[in-house]
Parts: C-alpha cells; sequence; structure tokens
C-alpha cells in the first residue's frame, strides 16, 4: 500500500528527524535513560508480584525480564558511535522496541499484576481477571488497527505532504476520522471503569487511579505506534529520512531504496 506514495507524501513525517528529537545521537541518550527506567518499572513488577495472584504472573515476568535484558545489551551497542551512525535504521527500531516495551508492556504487566494483588482482588475470580486481559487486549488491537488506517487514510490523501491541506479542511477532515476510534475508546474505558467500581468499589480509590493511568499509558503508546512504524519504513525507503555522518539530515528528492 505505501509503497505506491512517492517520497512527497511522507515529507511532514521528517519533523523530529528535522528538529533532531530523532538524531542517532538524541536516540542513544534515550536508550541509555530507557535501561534505568524499565530497571524500576522490572522492580516494580517483580515487588508487587510477590503479593500477586494474576494467573501466570511470575511467568510473565520472566518473560518481560528476559527481553527486557536484551534490549538494554542492544541499547548499549547502539549507542555507541561509529555503530550508531552506520546502522540508523536499526537503532531507530531499537528505539521503538524500547519504547514500547517501556511504557506500553510495562504499563499492562503493572496493571495485571496489580488486579491479581491479594489485597485487592477479593471480590475477582480467576475467570473475572482472563476475561478483563482478554477484553482489554482485544480493545488495544482495535485501537491499533483503526490509528492505522486513519493514518494510511490522511497519508494517501496528501495530509502528510509538506504545507499541504493546512487549515479548516485539514482539521475537519482528522476529527472525522478520529470518531471510530473515539467510540472505540470510549466504549472500551467505560467496561474497563464498570470492571474496576464493581469489583474493587469507591473506597479503593488509588489502586483504582494506578489501574487507570496504567492502561491509559498503554494505550496511549498504541495510538503513537502505527507513526513510528511508518518513520520507521520511511528511513528504510527514503535516504532522506537519515543522516549522513557528520550527523546532518539528508535532502529530499530520492525516491529509490536507500542501498
Amino acid at each position: 500500500m505505501l509503497n505506491k506514495l512517492s517520497e512527497d507524501y511522507f515529507a511532514s513525517l521528517r519533523g523530529p528527524l528535522e528538529s533532531g528529537r530523532q538524531r542517532p545521537e538524541s536516540l542513544s541518550a534515550m536508550l541509555i535513560l530507557a535501561i534505568f527506567l524499565q530497571a524500576l518499572f522490572l522492580f516494580l513488577e517483580f515487588y508487587i508480584g510477590r503479593y500477586s495472584s494474576f494467573p501466570h504472573i511470575q511467568d510473565i515476568f520472566k518473560i518481560h525480564l528476559s527481553i527486557s535484558c536484551i534490549l538494554a545489551v542492544l541499547s548499549i551497542i547502539y549507542v555507541i558511535p561509529y555503530i550508531r551512525i552506520r546502522n540508523q535504521k536499526f537503532q531507530y527500531t531499537l528505539s521503538i522496541f524500547v519504547s514500547q516495551n517501556l511504557f506500553g508492556v510495562s504499563a499492562y504487566v503493572l496493571l495485571l499484576t496489580i488486579l491479581g494483588t491479594e489485597e485487592s482482588n477479593v471480590n475477582i475470580g480467576r475467570g473475572s481477571l482472563l476475561t478483563f486481559t482478554y477484553t482489554s487486549l482485544i480493545l488495544a488491537f482495535l485501537i491499533f488497527t483503526v490509528t492505522f488506517i486513519r493514518f494510511f487514510i490522511l497519508l494517501s490523501k496528501g495530509y502528510y505532504k509538506k504545507g499541504a491541506k493546512k487549515g479548516e479542511t485539514r482539521q475537519k477532515y482528522e476529527k472525522k476520522t478520529y470518531l471510530p476510534l473515539a467510540v472505540i475508546s470510549s466504549v472500551g474505558l467505560l467496561f474497563i471503569t464498570q470492571f474496576l467500581i464493581r469489583n474493587y468499589g469507591l473506597e479503593n480509590m488509588d489502586v483504582l487511579i494506578m489501574i487507570m493511568i496504567a492502561i491509559v499509558i498503554f494505550y496511549t503508546m498504541l495510538f503513537v505506534l502505527p507513526e513510528q512504524l511508518v518513520i520507521l519504513y520511511c528511513k528504510y525507503r527514503f535516504d532522506s529520512f537519515n543522516y549522513d555522518e557528520d550527523g546532518n539530515l539528508k535532502p529530499m528528492g530520492n525516491d529509490r531504496k536507500d542501498t
């Protein structure tokens, strides 16, 4: 689908690259910081997990720990200047995995861990916990799918061309494309809120707030994932989404795959 679109259709997506936020040096700093933040989240998962009866939570933690360790080792390798500038496509790929793991996966694993704590799950059976998990994951898949379709429609209509269709027309169209996503998100959050109030009650407000924050962060990361993936696609297809060895962003004008 995206192969039919010329380089000009993706021009506005170069914004984070032009600003320097996604320069190899900036991504390196993010990767190092993420190692320490991920360690904190893993500690919380381990500590709270000792009191959680969520099905297979220890196995989930071990898998998440293993993946996080692999990402941490790769992060250390890809902050080395010689490696990062010559492998900036993979460094950006790594940054997507790291950011989604840090905020998306960690938030969701913490959410499941808290749901199963002995203190908070007096009224929740194993079946209810699994129903909540399956429903929230189906909702996550729908959010990602609708967001990706919306993003592709905007791309194909030229809304990401440099300076194209600015103003009221673009704003009006973007509002329309948000409608299906808003409906899905509203229905999902309503289900989650009802589930939490029914099983926890309003007296456990601190637990409710922590769970709601975790689920919102998880879904927010899925909302930004399509844009991350399209920028990654552009880095592999276009020279202009990559930097030269001096750290300068390459100019637009090459519609061929970067060799």
